[in-house]
């Protein structure tokens, strides 16, 4: 009997797996015209905090507020497709199924504006192998100083004098876009760690505790919270963990997952976003950028994240790691107008090579400032203190003492904030290519006195 059961959980299995979708595709959406939802209702759609956000800012609730329309979204599963992500800012239904001709009947919905594939299931060579956690080691570490390893790190922008004022992000809540967060749930340096929640948008794991381990690496310049060994930059902030990198693949459906996280990071009511991710290059070499592209516009990231001040919030992005390759450039979405994007120095605040530069392709200054992120002090796998190199750790190093500033400055809006990180920088007055603003002085930014213009980008 029981090997008769067997036998049928095999076929079965084998049958769903057969099933699996091979195509996605991004439907964009010319307009809202059939929504349920009023403006003039906005807690219907909008989180309590995300409208105290906008209160507090002085912010309008716009159209870009308001949910897909769901006849539209119905009409659409109606073509015998899957609903993956949905994007209320740029308006836009990702669906995946496995034959391409369904797209044509899609196309001609009166309310679809454009179809455009992001993601073709790769080859089966190139399919991830089975996750295994890595072993702790439980070793002591302490040093001389209270920050341990991190405290250069700290201190070079003035984070240290933050911290001895009292703020270390508490009451701050900070959402990381990343790959995955090996072992965050199980490490030490993280037991005293606010995190709020966690939310998978790619879809293909059982725990992004079990993924990459980037986001702990990221999680670990702000949230660590192991004296003597290492301190983040804001240890008292809380976190939301938010999974959008595939990192089995390369496609521009990863943006579609990144759209619908920020939104997501905006329902919830969060209001720093690090997101140490940046995309040129794909699988599909048609989708590549050009440096023409990047203007702020171009990329679905870029367009999004061009809006998320205007949400309230404050965005940290890495300027990326291309400067010693041929391309040299920022990748989306550190094009995005009204972000912080931050490039990568050493210790002795030297330009780290491959810290990618800007301008944009419009001529706005990129990156914005910058941070340490050649030998960075993280926390590794096995929950022991580690060094990595990227653009990827500079960002967090930095979005951990923005929360901070926050924190001691919360009559300012995000834009606001965003002039103040800039304007303290040690290249404000003269601001290039490869440094920006250069490294800013956010103890300087609290004592700022007077009228603080918002940023315009």
């Amino acid at each position: 009997m029981k090997k008769s059961l067997l036998i049928i959980l095999v076929v079965i299995t084998v049958q769903v797996s057969a099933k699996q979708d091979t195509l996605k595709y991004r439907i964009s959406l010319k307009d809202k015209a059939e929504t349920t939802y009023s403006l003039d209702r906005p807690e219907e759609f909008l989180s309590g905090k995300a409208i105290a956000r906008r209160i507090r800012q002085g912010l309008a609730i716009d159209s870009t507020d308001l949910p897909v329309c769901e006849t539209y979204v119905k009409a659409i599963r109606n073509k015998k497709v899957k609903v993956v992500v949905k994007g209320k800012w740029d308006n836009f239904v990702t669906i995946s199924c496995n034959d391409s001709t369904q797209m044509d009947r899609i196309a001609q919905l009166p309310f679809v504006k454009s179809v455009e594939k992001v993601w073709t299931a790769p080859d089966k060579e190139k399919k991830k192998k089975d996750i295994k956690r890595d072993s702790l080691v439980h070793k002591p570490y302490q040093l001389e100083n209270p920050y341990g390893l991190a405290y250069t790190q700290l201190c070079l922008s003035g984070g240290d004098r933050l911290h001895e004022a009292g703020f270390r992000g508490e009451g701050i809540t900070i959402a990381i876009m990343d790959a995955g967060f090996h072992n965050v749930d199980c490490i030490a340096a993280f037991d005293s760690t606010r995190i709020l929640g966690v939310k998978d948008f790619v879809g293909n794991t059982k725990s992004i505790y079990m993924e990459s381990d980037h986001g702990l690496k990221v999680l670990s310049c702000m949230g660590a919270n192991w004296p003597y060994a290492l301190i983040g930059t804001a240890p008292k902030a809380s976190y939301w963990l938010l999974r959008t990198e595939d990192e089995y693949s390369e496609h521009l459906v990863e943006q579609d997952y990144w759209a619908a996280a920020i939104e997501y990071a905006d329902s919830v009511g969060v209001d720093v976003v690090n997101t140490s991710l940046g995309y040129n290059t794909f699988d599909d070499k048609s989708k590549d950028y050009r440096l023409r592209d990047l203007d702020g516009e171009y990329s679905l990231m870029s367009r999004q994240a061009s809006r998320v001040a205007d949400k309230g919030m404050v965005l940290l992005c890495s300027a990326g790691n291309a400067g010693q390759g041929s391309w040299k450039k920022i990748t989306p979405p550190g094009d995005a107008r009204n972000i912080i994007t931050v490039g990568a120095i050493t210790e002795s605040k030297k330009l780290a090579p491959f810290s990618s530069v800007g301008n944009t392709a419009d001529d706005r200054i990129k990156p914005d400032v910058m941070a340490i992120g050649m030998f960075t002090r993280v926390i590794g796998t096995n929950g022991q203190p580690a060094t990595a190199n990227g653009t990827s750790f500079a960002t967090p190093v930095m979005c951990g003492m923005v929360a901070c500033l926050w924190q001691a400055r919360p009559e300012l809006t995000a834009k606001q904030i965003i002039t103040l990180v800039r304007q303290s920088g040690d290249r404000a007055d003269f601001p290039d290519n490869i440094f920006g603003y250069g490294v800013p002085d956010l103890w300087k930014a609290y004592q700022t006195e007077g009228e603080i213009t918002e940023s315009v980008d």
